[in-house]
């Protein structure tokens, strides 16, 4: 039988349970200090109810006790809401990194791609003609002379048309119609009038091109029967046993490398002019071509280029499919280096390897102990005996990356600005001699130089390292001796945007083909790209250079006299003079 204060103890145990359940399930953290209460009135009724069956002594002990073991309770709610506030603090600064990630992707695919500080419109493909299209946009201007409508030959519709040959069209009335409608008598011509002007085109034709070799016979040594022959000199052909010209290999390898049309879509357009010309053969064409001719013209070339004071190089993916010893989701790598936009020879040359280790350009520069323009690469350290340069326009694009994600970072701005401000001088040094630029740059652009880094270093350690402006400022500070190296030399460049711009091309080309086939395949377009993009730095006409080379190549003994190509170069005055570019 239980007494009356049992009754009550019970009754009091029920409501408190019941009680702090209930707070429990509200929220933990904001009644966490409530429920300590509770608990520690709870505690005390407790006590008090059971005091009347303890001595004094006996009751003073069990508070102590209950006192310490409160102590050590709370010393671990402390401990665990100091873990918890830090991992929330961790957290909330995740989350804000992860924010400016999401943020950031989010502008690289659908933001301007534009890095450029002031705001341009951007225009769409699918609206073009829309974004294009001026009502208010003139015509050319139209003179009256003496009583009829005369063009002003210096319009800019004249200037668009100046190189395209002209036909003139004179429209008459027929025979039998020239009746004046007043006494019917036959009218003359007394004059013309301007009506109006159109370009027209005339689409391209195939023509089957069959060749005969005379034969010469000398009819006084045949009559002593002793017969001498002679045949008609026949040029050799790009490639025997085939039906490839000099101009159709040329076209496949134009509009391959050039407007980056596949193969099979190259297969319906000779299809439409009657041509039956398959992938397959076209893909032969390239790489024979490539193996026959362009590779020795390409290794003439990196003889030039290693004997240039200032190179730039850059190296993006490609896709090879039957590379041997990789696996199929492994990466290929095509290379390219560059002279400097202010070195003698305009050199491109892409070069294809497996491999982005450090040592691929060590092993294919060799000794070359010039200046050394990169995008900070890791691996390109490996080049010792080079003075490597790094690039400001990478800085820029960090800080720039840094505003993507929050636009009113005035620290990220500054930063920009800084690099603005460089690149706002060397823009106006760019037509001066060496020696000039770089007395220049000492005055103009050392100041600033030296600024920002003071700047950078009284500001980056107040940033938070694993932000967008943070990895700015850490990819700035890794780079600084090699950020300085270019005012060493006039010639050497602010950025490595002369080795991006010269990549460029094979990327967009990539973006249409996806993948080569084979190594062989890799390697034909890299010693293509490297003839187009070295002709396109010498303002020749790509197209007729590489039908100028499949004409003259086939006959040439380059393999026995390799200085003969030096007649083939892209700056040679005969070359200028039959490819350039109008």
């Amino acid at each position: 039988m239980l007494s009356f204060q049992q009754k009550k103890m019970n009754i009091f145990v029920d409501i408190y349970f019941y009680a702090r359940n209930v707070l429990k399930r509200w929220t933990f953290r904001a009644f966490c200090g409530i429920i300590d209460v509770v608990d520690f009135l709870f505690l005390e009724v407790s006590t008090v109810i059971e005091k009347g069956n303890m001595t004094d002594a006996e009751y003073i002990a069990v508070l102590e006790k209950e006192h310490l073991r409160l102590k050590s309770e709370i010393k671990k709610r402390d401990k665990k809401i100091d873990k918890l506030e830090v991992e929330n603090e961790c957290l909330r600064k995740d989350n804000h990194i992860f924010l400016e990630a999401l943020i950031l992707s989010k502008h690289k695919i659908f933001g301007a791609s534009s890095e450029r500080t002031e705001c341009e419109d951007q225009q769409s493909f699918f609206n073009e003609a829309e974004l294009e299209c001026d009502e208010k946009a003139e015509e050319p201007v139209k003179k009256t002379v003496k009583g009829y409508v005369r063009k002003d030959p210096k319009t800019k519709r004249d200037e668009v048309i100046r190189n395209i040959e002209t036909e003139m069209i004179t429209c008459t009335i027929p025979d039998g119609e020239r009746k004046c409608p007043r006494c019917g008598s036959e009218m003359k011509v007394i004059g013309k009038k301007y009506v109006r002007e159109e370009v027209e085109l005339i689409p391209a034709k195939l023509i089957v091109k069959k060749y005969y070799s005379l034969t010469y016979g000398c009819k006084k040594c045949e009559k002593k029967n002793m017969p001498v022959f002679l045949h008609g000199l026949v040029p050799a052909p790009v490639l025997p046993h085939s039906l490839a010209s000099a101009s159709t290999a040329a076209w496949v390898i134009y509009q391959k490398y050039v407007n980056a049309t596949p193969l099979y879509r190259q297969e319906k357009d000779w299809e439409r002019l009657g041509y039956s010309l398959s992938r397959t053969t076209m893909a032969n064409w390239i790489i024979r071509c490539s193996e026959d001719y362009f590779s020795k013209l390409v290794s003439r070339l990196k003889e030039e280029m290693l004997k240039q004071k200032v190179l730039h190089c850059d190296e993006t993916y490609v896709k090879v499919l039957k590379e041997r010893n990789v696996s199929s989701e492994s990466k290929q790598y095509m290379w390219v280096y560059r002279t400097g936009k202010h070195s003698d020879r305009q050199i491109v040359i892409y070069d294809y390897n497996k491999s982005r280790s450090g040592d691929v350009p060590k092993k294919y520069l060799g000794d070359y102990d010039g200046f050394v323009h990169t995008d900070g690469y890791a691996g390109y350290n490996k080049l010792t005996k080079v003075t490597h340069c790094n690039c400001w326009a990478h800085v820029r694009r960090k800080f720039h990356e840094a505003m993507v994600v929050n636009s009113e970072d005035s620290i990220a701005r500054v930063a920009r600005d800084y690099c603005d401000k460089l690149f706002e001088i060397e823009a106006k040094l760019d037509s001066l001699t060496t020696e000039e630029r770089f007395n220049k740059r000492l005055m103009q652009e050392k100041p600033v130089f030296e600024a920002f880094w003071s700047w950078a270093e009284k500001v980056a350690p107040t940033v938070l390292p694993k932000t967008q402006l943070g990895k700015a400022f850490e990819y700035a500070f890794k780079r600084r001796e090699y950020l300085g190296n270019y005012f060493k030399n006039g010639d050497c460049a602010i950025s490595n945007n002369a080795a991006e711009n010269a990549i460029r091309p094979f990327t967009v080309g990539r973006k249409n083909w996806l993948f080569s086939d084979t190594p062989n395949g890799a390697k034909a377009s890299a010693d293509i790209y490297s003839i187009v993009e070295t002709a396109k730095a010498n303002r020749l006409d790509v197209f007729k250079y590489f039908e100028l080379l499949l004409t003259v190549l086939p006959s040439m003994e380059f393999l026995t006299n390799p200085d003969i190509l030096e007649e083939l170069m892209p700056w040679n005055i005969s070359v200028q003079k039959i490819c350039k570019a109008t």
